[in-house]
């Protein structure tokens, strides 16, 4: 199908994009990498009057190191981000939850910021960043503001983002030393997750010093496993000790039920993932 016909601006600055997102008004969409929004553009599902492209604005690519902080900008690639050297030594869990966004095209054209903005529940990188308590940093026509993850996601397909407001970037505290791992379960190669599982652990003489662990798919939004992080701090990197505390995973979730899972299916999943992701975690 064809989309209906729009107006087309591709602004060269953030300060640039985010004039004309005001002007153009609440019906105009911004353009990433356009995996989510073409799809949806092409089947007539939405009709805005204007597309804002932010392919031209440099400032919005890459990866920077800010000393505590890593800061991604929100056009940078899923292929960028998978293979960033940065990310890789302070931020692995993004890394390792990247790789398994579907395929490498979508890797290819897909972006981080854009995938975060869109607030799929079943999206594989909203989790890691929860996890992980990045920040989002937006801009609109006041200037800009930081939103913490945790405040970030709001609902299905729902964020902090205001109509005018644009997303810019995320940063991410470093977790130097740290072993992560992502363990995403569906059934078939490259789809959504049915349920997934991010975690990160800091072990010291094999005790379990701090751990992140963060859900996908287990809610209208992502879903930080406090439960289970609390059962693994100052426990022996044990198998015994991850099952014990994997055991917590479904608590303080509200899965959807869909053609895939219902919620006792999935509760019960987010259990098993729970106990490999942070067993691969704690083998680094």
């Amino acid at each position: 199908m064809i989309p209906a016909a729009f107006d087309y601006a591709a602004p060269s600055t953030v300060d640039e994009a985010v004039r004309v997102l005001a002007e153009a008004g609440e019906d105009a969409k911004v353009l990433a990498g356009g995996q989510s929004l073409l799809p949806v553009l092409r089947m007539r599902l939405a009709a805005p009057t204007k597309i804002i492209d932010l392919g031209r604005i440099a400032e919005l690519r890459g990866v920077r190191d800010e000393g505590d902080v890593l800061a991604i900008g929100a056009m940078t690639t899923h292929h960028d981000v998978q293979r960033d050297s940065l990310i890789a030594e302070h931020a692995a869990l993004l890394a390792k939850a990247t790789a398994t966004v579907a395929d490498p095209q979508v890797r290819h054209r897909g972006t981080f910021g854009g995938a975060i903005a869109h607030a799929d529940p079943a999206g594989d990188l909203l989790a890691p960043a929860l996890a992980l308590d990045a920040e989002m940093v937006i801009a609109g026509a006041d200037g800009r503001r930081t939103v913490p993850a945790a405040e970030f996601f709001q609902d299905f397909f729902t964020t902090a983002l205001a109509p005018e407001e644009i997303l810019v970037e995320i940063r991410v505290p470093k977790y130097t030393g740290w072993h992560a791992h992502y363990e995403k379960f569906n059934r078939v190669a490259q789809a959504w997750s049915i349920v997934a599982v991010a975690a990160a652990v800091r072990v010291e003489d094999g005790t379990i010093a701090e751990a992140r662990v963060g859900l996908t798919n287990m809610a209208a939004t992502p879903v930080r496993a406090t439960a289970v992080e609390q059962a693994l701090v100052g426990q022996p990197a044990t198998p015994e000790s991850v099952r014990s505390a994997a055991a917590h995973a479904a608590e303080g979730t509200s899965p959807t039920v869909d053609a895939n899972a219902d919620i006792e299916y999935r509760q019960e999943l987010a259990k098993v993932l729970t106990g490999r992701a942070i067993s691969a975690a704690v083998a680094g």
